[in-house]
């Protein structure tokens, strides 16, 4: 297996080769020795592969920087994580630029975690960090992995948050494990190699670099279900995050700020574009997402917290608590409320979004943990 670890770093180093001409000729040749070993014709005729690209797995020679990271990660006890492999971020694995490779260095299986990540601004106010530590606090016991960027600001108050409530968190890395940036997060990041961990698609030589954010960007959106924009301003990394979840088809939230406030401006651009649905608690978080428990969801529709409610969307509601859904004909059944009185209050309920209509005149209580 060694041997065949070798060959697949040897192949994310081959220039022109991306993650859909890995899965290809992976599909093909099985393995990455094979697709070293193998003719050039035969490379050649792989799709989207063609002479130039053959030819460069051909000439590829730089053994010696496959060798000395095996040596390195060996030692540091990093796991690689190649992108047919099953400890691999799945989500992740869908994205079309997903890394051919990761490096992974912590003490959990990511795949075993609801994964959430949350970013923003490096330069966050009292009202982001305030938002951040309440919403961490909120997730605790939840089965949830945190991911952000170890970055300045929110991402580091994410990370710490996170720590300090007992939640896995995961960094991803804009750079090689020989170093960590920001140095000032040098005992941050130790901390969470002991409850979570830190992430990387770059070999451990490799440094810092400018163009490294987008692609470090792109992993923490990629791998994650959802991603939570606290605070920024409409440029930067945390919009570029968004942006990157929004084309990967992932739940995009913002937190809504004051126009006045520079720090909210990218979020309520966000929110304009419709890229992002605000974010108001956690308890809307985990219902859109549809991580609350049935009984968590059972609680939450108690009728005293629906102080503002009629008499009669009340009486509906309660049908809702025991049947998550139902056709309108049972509801008038039950209720024994007139139709015109039952469809009227179905529309207010539907509003306040406690339920959503079906097909067929069915409606159902709008959380999808209910139906499972």
């Amino acid at each position: 297996m060694r041997q065949e670890i070798h060959y697949r770093l040897a192949l994310t180093q081959v220039m022109g080769i991306g993650s859909l001409h890995a899965k290809k000729l992976l599909g093909y040749f099985k393995t990455a020795e094979n697709i070293f070993h193998a003719k050039k014709r035969h490379l050649s005729m792989i799709e989207g592969i063609g002479d130039f690209k053959a030819e460069n797995i051909k000439k590829w020679s730089q053994w010696h920087i496959v060798d000395a990271e095996l040596s390195f990660c060996e030692k540091h006890k990093i796991q690689i994580l190649f992108l047919t492999d099953a400890h691999y971020p799945q989500k992740l694995s869908h994205c079309d630029d997903a890394p051919i490779a990761l490096y992974y260095r912590g003490n959990v299986d990511i795949n075993n975690f609801r994964i959430l990540s949350i970013v923003g601004t490096r330069m966050n106010t009292i009202y982001g960090k305030n938002v951040t530590e309440q919403l961490i606090a909120d997730l605790k016991d939840k089965n949830i992995l945190i991911v952000s960027g170890l970055a300045f600001g929110i991402d580091a108050r994410a990370h710490r948050e996170a720590i300090k409530n007992n939640i896995p968190t995961i960094g991803v890395l804009a750079h090689g494990f020989k170093t960590i940036y920001p140095k000032e997060h040098c005992k941050l990041a130790l901390d969470m190699m002991q409850q979570g961990g830190l992430i990387t698609e770059f070999m451990s030589h490799e440094l810092i670099d400018k163009y490294n954010f987008p692609k470090r960007n792109r992993i923490v959106a990629g791998m994650s279900t959802a991603t939570i924009v606290i605070e920024t301003d409409v440029k930067g990394g945390s919009m570029i995050t968004a942006d990157l979840a929004f084309d990967y088809n992932r739940d995009v939230f913002a937190v809504p700020g004051r126009i006045s406030d520079p720090k909210s401006r990218g979020c309520l651009h966000l929110l304009k574009q419709q890229k992002a649905v605000p974010f108001i608690n956690s308890d809307m978080l985990l219902k859109e997402l549809g991580w609350l428990s049935k009984n968590e969801v059972s609680k939450k529709l108690q009728p005293e917290l629906f102080p503002n409610l009629s008499s009669e969307e009340m009486l509906i509601l309660k049908l809702f608590q025991e049947h998550p859904q139902l056709h309108i004909d049972e509801i008038i059944t039950k209720t024994n409320l007139k139709t015109s009185v039952v469809n009227s209050n179905l529309l207010n309920l539907e509003i306040e979004g406690i339920i959503h209509a079906l097909p067929g005149n069915l409606f159902q209580i709008k959380d999808s943990s209910m139906t499972k």
